[in-house]
């Protein structure tokens, strides 16, 4: 089952684009998020690389952008002859920690550095500040395997309470009361729920959306770790997919394209009514987007504000993919090469992502990633 559909010309890219105006047009001084612009172009354009530089770079983090990197690999290596990268896919806590430790040239993260020990790491292996630079946009599902039950639609307060256990079985009657569950016939079995066990950002996410717009029912708190206290964990991204798949009765979080041949995904109600996840749904939820530091070059998202609205028709669960750069490096080899194949990334990389189930950067927001990746120094 393919998560997001295949969409008319001008779908994806130009909905997202419609609503990530929002983010400002202006790409150096502006990144409150405030404001709307509906006639923001989509991230189309493309951009002058300067090719060179370290020959093979080295990147390590995120699996559920793994996909979007060999889509930018295959581009950088088309635009810049001679040029590779290898990107390790090991979640995002071990492309932090390879980071941080200097041991890779960039990180992938579905979450930025946290303020505190981890971007003071970061800083001090950087020599400058680390900058969360924000390339992917992808749809998190709530992806389950219950024979006979092929549209379940969720609550925050009821996936709240799968997570952490105090739902226990598939016949509870909160299932039962959501808003359009009501013809269900949901087995008397138990839900067993599958967690990433591997530090991850599709887990840091998925906690902070539970926390935010549970109301109240998610007290665990949020972090790469999953803190449910219930289920059994498996690695990476691949890892629950294939462990959902091969159970009766589980469920488990995800990120979107990995959430098919055979899974099916969940439709989340904030409040107005069970919303699918498709491309378009995403691209709603993005209107609320904000970034927390304003008139920088670190791009952090605010996802909150998404997370715990009730837009109707706004599917609001998901993450946003970072690369992980420092502001400046101590080899300008390695800056030349990480700044060239970031550019070629936020460029021709980005109208491909479509295809793979992942809503591309708007123009206004390449617009803030170029201005950032061209004052890496």
């Amino acid at each position: 089952m393919k998560i997001l559909r295949p969409l008319v010309p001008a779908g994806i890219v130009a909905s997202a684009a419609l609503v990530l105006a929002a983010c400002g047009s202006d790409p150096a001084a502006n990144n409150s998020g405030s404001g709307q612009n509906s006639g923001a172009p989509a991230a189309t354009g493309t951009a002058q690389v300067d090719c060179g530089g370290k020959p093979a770079l080295n990147a390590e983090g995120s699996s559920a952008q793994k996909t979007a990197i060999d889509i930018f690999v295959q581009k950088y290596s088309q635009k810049c002859a001679g040029q590779q990268l290898t990107y390790q896919p090991s979640g995002s806590g071990a492309g932090i920690k390879q980071f941080n430790g200097n041991q890779v040239d960039f990180a992938g993260s579905d979450s930025p550095l946290k303020d505190g020990a981890e971007a003071d790491a970061a800083k001090t292996r950087c020599g400058s500040e680390a900058w969360n630079l924000p390339l992917v946009v992808g749809p998190v599902a709530v992806a389950y395997h219950v024979n006979g039950v092929d549209k379940l639609n969720l609550t925050p307060e009821v996936t709240a309470k799968i997570f952490n256990g105090q739902i226990k079985n598939w016949n509870d009657p909160a299932i039962k009361a959501v808003k359009g569950n009501e013809s269900l016939t949901l087995p008397d079995k138990p839900i067993q729920v599958v967690f990433r066990s591997d530090e991850s950002g599709t887990t840091d996410n998925f906690q902070k959306y539970l926390k935010a717009a549970s109301k109240g029912a998610w007290t665990q708190g949020d972090g790469k770790q999953f803190k449910g206290g219930v289920g059994n964990g498996a690695e990476k991204s691949n890892g629950v997919a294939s462990t959902v798949k091969n159970a009766d009765g589980a469920i488990t979080y995800v990120e979107a394209s990995f959430a098919k041949d055979g899974l099916k995904t969940a439709l989340l109600d904030s409040g107005s009514g069970g919303v699918e996840l498709t491309s378009e749904n995403v691209a709603k939820a993005l209107d609320a987007a904000k970034f927390k530091k304003q008139g920088t070059n670190d791009l952090q998202l605010d996802l909150d504000g998404i997370y715990s609205s009730n837009v109707p028709g706004a599917y609001p669960l998901l993450l946003t993919t970072y690369e992980v750069v420092c502001s400046k490096y101590s080899d300008a080899q390695v800056s030349k090469a990480v700044k060239a194949f970031l550019t070629v990334a936020a460029t021709d990389g980005q109208k491909p992502l479509s295809e793979k189930g992942y809503v591309p950067i708007p123009q206004s927001l390449q617009d803030k990633v170029l201005t950032a990746v061209k004052a890496i120094a």
